[in-house]
């Protein structure tokens, strides 16, 4: 083993004399009393080595000893992670806080996965089988899915199962299988193996383009700025634009099998919120809570500054690895920018030269790796999984073209930026429909959105022009376009978080909708006068809205469906030019 001795400190960040061999992103522990510190290498300089700590670095001292275990930082992975609120080490908070009460201790470390608890375990392969990572051993019900033990991700090339457990109850350092390799070499397995937090796990067949839509139940984002199962998007906005709120509604309706929120650098209020809800939501898909199909890495802004990057990794790690199983993951990171500002503080520290705003020069390379660990994949038994990443960025007083924010868009596959005057007007959603924007493929006709976001540019351009020279100076036919981009806006790209019904809407009812307003937004509609069209989009909205309350299918669905209709009728007299030509191009 490897030791060292510490020579100079600076903050959180630890410069240690090394007598031995050590490498890049190797842990190491500094002895301070009877604590052990965790700590990790983040640059070598010949015989020193610059490490960042994961605790609070007061007490230590020139002089302590630092002890290198040989690995690189690496979680724990096996049955029993779901409903786990972890922090960004993988140490499980609820047990922590039963050991340390609720001042937490540092240099305590407990084992991320239970010793005790024991698991049905289903063997799938026989004595004389060859396997190779991350192929199936067998498998143990963990809530709803079957939790898959496979060969590590670490063994390289072709080996021959000596022996498998049978059927039975067993924890996860029993050993499940023996398996051998080309050399002769036994290698003796559980259901709990490592893996580094900094390497993608690749123990797939084939990455795939990402094509099919995540459903998320939110209309602006289904229809309008849509999000691929296995992509990856980003949710910029100012403070308290309701970045959290989204993203906790993404991950209760999200169209997933597993959810995984990283909260590094968030606030300790918003975090606390986070834990007390999810355990008391149900899940729309099974009836039960939440919690059961979701972890929750929660390192807040309080915590060591070093944490929050390790937490970043640790979320997607463990996402990749349900992925090996051929489940959908939804990957919620808040906020990717305290994770960036931890970047900046141990730039500085390391006295790097900085980049824009001292932000650190590989920030966007950074941050591009984190992102492209996202994706659609093929097992190699045939299956499909996906990883999708939604990161926030909090950019500082809602300034898209900061460094972290563009570094980000650089990236993703969808922006949905938040506004802040969407926000005051109490306008949920609070994405902004002009500024974002989305590369993939909606559940919606792309064709259709098209043309009404189209109207929606046209519709600001005549309101912003409305505020120069009033409606008196505005022709009816440009009023009437004006007001039938307010509706949309007011009908569709909202929702009312509040009502059981329009809080979540089923692709199947979003597209039913739209085609109804599609009516409206490329109509021919005959009014005597502004007032006129006013008061006619005023009382149309009020249908819709209570239209978007009913349950789907209903009694009172089909009677405001009916009254909606007519009031179209009444007033239409065919479909403008282009809106026609659309809709015959898709009836083909």
């Amino acid at each position: 083993m490897t030791n060292g001795t510490v020579v100079g400190i600076n903050g959180n960040m630890v410069t240690v004399a090394v007598d031995g061999t050590v490498s890049m992103n190797e842990v190491g522990y500094i002895l301070v009393g009877d604590q052990r510190l965790k700590a990790e290498i983040i640059r070598v300089n010949a015989n020193n080595v610059e490490m960042q700590v994961f605790e609070i670095t007061r007490g230590i001292g020139i002089g302590d000893k630092v002890e290198f275990t040989g690995e690189l930082l690496a979680v724990e992975l096996g049955p029993g992670l779901l409903g786990q609120i972890y922090d960004g080490l993988q140490n499980p908070l609820p047990k922590l806080a039963e050991q340390c009460g609720f001042f937490l201790q540092r240099g305590v470390y407990l084992d991320a996965l239970s010793r005790e608890r024991k698991w049905e375990f289903t063997p799938s392969v026989k004595t004389g089988d060859t396997v190779q990572s991350g192929d199936s051993l067998g498998t143990v019900p963990e809530g709803i899915f079957k939790h898959r033990i496979m060969v590590p991700f670490s063994f390289k090339g072709v080996y021959t199962v000596e022996s498998v457990a049978d059927a039975g109850s067993y924890t996860v350092d029993d050993t499940v299988a023996v398996i051998k390799d080309d050399s002769g070499n036994t290698h003796t397995l559980t259901m709990k193996f490592e893996w580094p937090v900094k390497r993608a796990i690749s123990a797939y067949e084939e990455r795939l383009k990402p094509s099919e839509p995540m459903v998320t139940k939110v209309r602006i984002i289904d229809t309008f700025l849509p999000v691929a199962r296995g992509g990856t998007y980003c949710i910029p906005g100012p403070f308290g634009a309701g970045k959290t709120v989204l993203q906790q509604v993404t991950s209760r309706n999200a169209e997933v099998d597993v959810v995984i929120i990283a909260a590094c650098g968030e606030r300790a209020g918003e975090v606390v919120e986070t834990l007390k809800e999810f355990p008391e939501l149900l899940d729309p898909r099974t009836g039960k809570t939440l919690m059961e199909r979701t972890i929750i890495i929660a390192n807040t802004s309080s915590m060591p500054v070093a944490a929050r990057e390790a937490s970043v990794y640790t979320a997607v790690t463990l996402a990749e690895y349900y992925r090996q199983m051929g489940l959908h993951v939804l990957l919620l990171a808040d906020s990717t920018s305290r994770w960036a500002q931890a970047m900046r503080e141990m730039s500085g520290r390391l006295e790097e030269i900085p980049g824009e705003e001292a932000f650190p020069a590989y920030l966007e390379s950074t941050i591009a790796s984190f992102y492209e660990r996202a994706g659609l994949v093929r097992l190699k038994d045939g299956s499909i999984g996906s990883v999708t990443i939604g990161g926030t960025v909090s950019p500082a007083g809602g300034n898209f073209e900061e460094p972290v924010t563009q570094a980000t868009l650089k990236v993703v596959g969808a922006f949905h930026g938040l506004s802040r005057e969407r926000s005051d007007a109490r306008k949920y959603p609070a994405i902004h429909p002009l500024d974002s924007w989305s590369k993939y493929e909606g559940s919606v006709n792309h064709a259709l959105t098209e043309y009404a976001r189209e109207l929606l540019f046209r519709g600001d351009e005549i309101g912003q022009m409305m505020k120069v020279v009033g409606e008196e100076g505005t022709s009816l036919d440009d009023f009437v376009i004006y007001l039938k981009s307010d509706f949309l806006d007011a009908v569709y790209l909202q929702q009312d978080s509040f009502d059981a019904i329009d809080f979540s809407v089923s692709v199947e009812r979003q597209d039913h909708i739209f085609n109804i307003l599609f009516k409206v937004l490329g109509g021919k509609l005959n009014f005597e006068s502004k007032e006129d069209a006013r008061s006619y989009f005023n009382n149309l909205r009020q249908l819709f809205i209570d239209y978007n309350r009913s349950q789907w299918q209903g009694d009172e669905f089909k009677e405001l469906e009916g009254k909606i209709l007519k009031m179209i009728d009444e007033r239409q007299a065919g479909m403008e030019s282009k809106a026609a030509r659309l809709l015959q191009t898709v009836a083909e």
